[in-house]
């Protein structure tokens, strides 16, 4: 198969996580927009959820593709 959806997901996932990530360190000073999260910064946490979990999705892609191309076609990985 030439799609593997790892790698759109996780750069997707990934982008999003560093754009959150990004804007809760900026606005982290700002205590009147975390009142109504109860003093939460949620954009810093959830940036950093989804960027590890981009990060995760990358690295699964990535060694899906390595042992995919280790393996010559028409053998199968289990035996």
């Amino acid at each position: 198969m030439g799609l593997d959806l790892r790698w759109p997901i996780g750069l997707m996932f990934s982008l999003i996580g560093v754009m959150l990530t990004i804007t809760g360190l900026v606005t982290s000073s700002d205590a009147d927009m975390y009142k109504r999260s109860l003093g939460i910064n949620i954009n810093l946490i959830w940036g950093v959820v989804l960027l590890v979990f981009g990060a995760f999705m990358l690295i699964m892609a990535w060694r899906g593709a390595k042992t995919s191309q280790s393996t010559p076609p028409g053998e199968s990985t289990k035996k």
